[in-house]
């Protein structure tokens, strides 16, 4: 272990260690079939009627912001490239998309994933989505956790970072998680509820809701690993963060732990095609295909959907290349490896954002109207 941690020392690929992680093993085919024939919203139990299924209005902003940015934005795809039909979608509203500056002064605070502190350095800030943003009028923060900690930790520093950001009269704050971010941010509002008054909003980008199946075979030792990845500023704290993200421990906490009515909450889901994987990630792709091929080589789609949401989309691109610009800052690595790192992240953003703003004018008429 001592000799390998070495060498990965002076291996310029924290992705390497992403694979090492979750035991990526030997390859085998699928216990069933990639299919796009299912029911959109199969996750959500019938006591959940209120979820509903919005991919239709969310494709009509989305693929305007697409259109309108599609000469001065990186990562550009086509509309029917990044988003992916799952059974019947639902026909959007046929309404005008408002591209101009934003209507409401909203605040996307991003939450990161398992072992983000290790390799953020290497990664570097968002510099792109930050600019976007903030010429139409929003603002962009990724909240600083430890990435290899336990929920309760992180939930911590979640609560205390949310009290810091300055505040508006009304709720400005659409918290977006990112794979265990999502956990660590569900944790947040539940055991603090003082900061579920910021949240205009609530929505999980690839989150891993319902755990995944490949934190099982995962150990301490692995997450040991990604401290070695050069300028890492991580700490590891034991295996709890693993804990975590085990399946059963996140249905358990699901069923004892109900999430505040009063905060919409949005889903949008990792569903990508198999040839959208990329190379570093098609060993955990297929372990995770013996459980479900519909994987983004880290979650199995309905393992990402918020009990109780709306779905909003179904996004071609696989776990890393929703939220990771790798392409952007190392483009020599991403051809060799994350070779399917390219998506229009910046236009995701400014569609959400969008999206949201729409949602919060249509709730605000309907409370005029009663």
């Amino acid at each position: 272990m001592y000799l390998f941690a070495r060498r990965l020392k002076a291996f310029p690929l924290p992705w390497l260690l992403f694979a090492t992680l979750i035991l990526a093993g030997c390859s085998s085919k699928p216990l069933q079939p990639f299919t796009t024939d299912i029911a959109p919203l199969m996750l959500a139990p019938a006591m959940q009627s209120e979820s509903q299924d919005r991919r239709g209005r969310f494709r009509e902003i989305f693929c305007a912001v697409l259109e309108a940015r599609k000469t001065n934005m990186p990562d550009h795809l086509p509309c029917d490239q990044a988003l992916i039909r799952i059974g019947a979608e639902p026909p959007g509203s046929g309404e005008p998309v408002h591209l101009g500056p934003a209507r409401r002064p909203l605040r996307l605070v991003f939450v990161p994933g398992l072992g983000w502190d290790c390799f953020a350095n290497w990664l570097g800030q968002f510099e792109s989505a930050y600019r976007h943003l903030e010429s139409l009028g929003y603002t962009m923060t990724i909240l600083e956790i430890d990435g290899l900690s336990s929920s309760q930790h992180n939930a911590r520093l979640i609560r205390d970072a949310i009290r810091s950001l300055p505040q508006s009269e009304d709720a400005d704050i659409l918290a977006l998680g990112y794979s265990k971010g999502m956990v660590d941010l569900l944790t947040a509002l539940t055991e603090y509820p003082e900061i579920q008054t910021r949240m205009a909003a609530v929505a999980s980008l690839a989150g891993a809701v319902g755990g995944s199946p490949l934190a099982y075979d995962a150990s301490a030792d692995e997450l040991e690993l990604m401290r070695y990845f050069p300028g890492a500023e991580c700490e590891h704290t034991g295996d709890q963060a693993l804990i975590d993200l085990q399946p059963d421990t996140r249905k358990n906490w699901l069923a004892e732990h109900p999430l505040p009515a009063q905060i919409p909450f949005y889903s949008l889901i990792t569903f990508p095609q198999p040839e959208r994987i990329s190379r570093i990630l098609k060993t955990s792709y297929n372990k995770l295909s013996r459980v479900d091929p519909r994987n983004d080589s880290q979650l199995i789609f309905y393992d990402q959907f918020i009990p109780g949401s709306d779905l909003i989309a179904y996004l071609n691109a696989d776990h890393l290349a929703v939220a990771l610009p790798i392409d952007e800052k190392h483009q020599l690595i991403s051809s060799l490896f994350v070779d399917e790192n390219t998506f229009p992240r910046d236009a995701l953003y400014e569609a959400l954002m969008r999206f949201i703003e729409e949602e919060m004018a249509l709730a605000s008429v309907q409370q005029t109207a009663q």
